[in-house]
């Protein structure tokens, strides 16, 4: 069922999503090399907490971070660790939330670890501005296929492929509200968006296949080839007035 927010349950909701968003932008500016996932995952933990707000992620399924910390092939749900040390060259897919005043802010980006090969920054490049292409498409009346398709022509037409077995989701009160917001598609297809929904869009783009595999731990997606992901998400909200990125800080 999908939930439609009021004036005034927006207002709340962008409270919680500039926490998330602070949050991302402080571990992002800790990825560095030499520094510990763990280290960058307690700079997005201490954020969120001296915000008020409650780590999304902490115990969500029994995660055991506030944030998935994903590095180079990983696409997705890395464990951060202490062990787990970042290296010059590096990108770093960084994915956290908060929970304030009973909604949820959710939202990621891919960060360079000094100095990256132009491979890796076209990949990143084009995961973050396929996200904008998608919300450039998420307008009351048009339907859930034309977010998607938007992203998987934008990545395709340079090269990468789209990951399938992943995709975006409503956000508000909890962090996965229907419908789902699949990062591939067919224009005219799927539900179609209402003023009121929120939703969180985040494509997560492969270098090579979209072939993905998961780790033992039962969390940590890699790339099925060892080649290079992203991944780029904000929350937002489809207006009258168009879609508000409520993450954008």
């Amino acid at each position: 069922m999908i939930e439609l927010k009021t004036s005034s349950e927006l207002k709340q909701m962008m409270e919680a999503c500039k926490i998330a968003a602070g949050a991302l932008k402080a571990a992002g500016e800790a990825v560095k090399p030499g520094v510990s996932t763990a280290y960058v995952d307690s700079v997005a933990h201490e954020y969120i907490v001296k915000h008020g707000a409650v780590p999304t992620f902490l115990g969500y399924n029994g995660f055991p971070a506030a944030s998935c910390i994903s590095i180079n092939d990983e696409v997705i749900h890395g464990i951060p660790s202490k062990s787990r040390i970042i290296q010059e060259g590096d990108i770093v897919s960084v994915d956290t939330g908060a929970t304030f005043k009973g909604f949820v802010g959710d939202n990621a980006a891919t960060f360079a670890a000094g100095e990256i090969s132009p491979e890796a920054q076209r990949l990143c490049d084009a995961t973050r501005e396929s996200l904008y292409e998608g919300i450039k498409m998420a307008v009351a009346g048009n339907r859930i296929g034309d977010i998607g398709s938007a992203i998987q022509r934008y990545c395709e037409e340079r090269g990468f492929s789209v990951v399938r077995e992943f995709t975006g989701h409503g956000c508000g009160r909890v962090m996965h509200e229907d419908p789902s917001v699949p990062n591939y598609g067919t224009p005219g297809r799927g539900v179609r968006l209402q003023a009121g929904m929120t939703i969180a869009i985040e494509p997560m783009i492969n270098m090579g296949t979209a072939r993905i595999r998961q780790l033992p731990d039962g969390w940590t997606i890699k790339t099925g080839d060892g080649k290079p992901s992203a991944h780029f998400e904000h929350t937002i909200a489809i207006t009258s007035n168009g879609p508000v990125i409520l993450t954008q800080i």
